[in-house]
């Protein structure tokens, strides 16, 4: 299931509407492309702030009811409550985000558990080669389980010293910055652990399937 398509939880159906348009038209394209030493992919733009983009759901989850659950081609299926996931090894990183729209915003301080932790705990299975996330507003999205297994990939509870609002995917959301945001699931309730690859949400409405910055990797 990749969407949350029901009549309690519907999706902001003009904004996914607006955006299958922009990867139909190829909308942002600069046809160029930069060396990942770049700091600011083609394309893009700095901002100060952090903009809000989501399914026009947010879902508010009560910490003593959030779960996450790490399961799938594993050795350890794992499902953690808020305590446990907080009493994992403590992980801080400081890195850029990309957003598909056109921006980026530099020196992101974050805090929350490495996804080499989590690896490490779970212990992935010869045959699994790709990971889905799952998110409480039914989001999904996917990444090569090379491109989560990268040392600056968590995640986050904590965005600036604070706790990540849920506006912007709090209580927990992943963050991989060497993709673009879209990749970096809000609300994550579920990494799944599969053999071949899933398309999630954006992926299969036009975006690409990996989705490097740095090579204008927006649409497919």
């Amino acid at each position: 299931m990749s969407t949350a398509d029901t009549p309690e939880n519907p999706p902001n159906a003009k904004l996914v509407d607006a955006k299958q348009k922009w990867a139909e038209e190829g909308r942002l394209m600069t046809g160029s492309a930069a060396p990942r030493a770049d700091r600011l992919p083609p394309g893009q733009r700095e901002v100060k702030n952090w903009p809000v983009l989501d399914l026009g759901i947010q879902p508010e989850i009560a910490l003593d009811q959030w779960e996450l659950t790490i399961d799938g081609l594993v050795d350890n299926p794992t499902t953690w409550g808020w305590a446990q996931f907080k009493s994992q090894p403590h992980f801080t990183d400081v890195s850029d985000i990309h957003c598909v729209t056109a921006w980026s915003r530099y020196d992101n301080h974050w805090e929350g558990v490495s996804a080499k932790h989590i690896l490490e705990v779970v212990k992935p299975l010869p045959e699994a080669r790709h990971i889905v996330f799952h998110s409480y507003d039914g989001y999904t999205t996917n990444v090569a389980l090379s491109v989560f297994d990268d040392s600056d990939v968590l995640l986050a509870h904590s965005w600036e010293g604070k706790p990540i609002t849920t506006e912007h995917g709090g209580p927990v959301r992943v963050i991989i910055p060497k993709f673009y945001f879209w990749k970096s699931a809000k609300w994550v309730n579920r990494i799944e652990f599969v053999a071949e690859d899933r398309p999630g949400f954006w992926e299969e409405r036009g975006y690409h399937n990996e989705g490097d910055p740095w090579t204008e990797q927006r649409y497919s």
